[in-house]
């Protein structure tokens, strides 16, 4: 299982001279609804911003600390890093519509739930070229419904 999320991360940050065809924003968005469905999202943090993987590495030591500090209660991450709007696991993962924002991509990620689906909904990820000036693309942040992101649900998590 390893290997095939190493391969997968690879397809991210790799110059397309290296792979058959370059990646695109649907491939991500493919990505990183299989790591939603498989509860393995290695993939899709290997091909983080910085800037994002700072954010998130930043509120995963501040869990941590609050996790040892109080042992019996759960931290504001105790489900783990918010990847989308509601912690629930969705059965159903598809890539929607595609547009671009202010020079960042926007890749609608659509849940399901066979057995509730008034409960669908559908978050964005937010992507941007990666820095390497090959065409591979990373995760800068996900809007997710009601106007929350991932960056500001990160923030607020450990707000008093």
């Amino acid at each position: 299982m390893k290997t095939s999320t190493l391969a997968l991360a690879a397809l991210f940050l790799l110059p397309t001279t290296t792979i058959a065809a370059e990646p695109t924003p649907a491939d991500f968005g493919a990505a990183f609804c299989k790591g939603g469905i498989d509860n393995d999202m290695s993939a899709i943090e290997a091909a983080l911003t910085p800037d994002l993987a700072k954010v998130i590495a930043e509120a995963e030591a501040k869990n941590a600390e609050i996790q040892a500090a109080t042992p019996d209660e759960k931290p504001p991450l105790g489900d783990g890093l918010p990847w989308r709007s509601w912690p629930d696991y969705a059965d159903g993962c598809e890539v929607g519509t595609i547009a671009e924002d202010a020079g960042k991509t926007l890749v609608e990620i659509r849940y399901s739930f066979t057995s509730s689906p008034d409960a669908n909904y559908a978050d964005h990820l937010v992507l941007i070229p990666a820095a390497t000036g090959s065409d591979s693309w990373q995760l800068d942040d996900i809007k997710l419904i009601d106007g929350m992101t991932l960056r500001s649900v990160l923030a607020g998590a450990f707000e008093q």
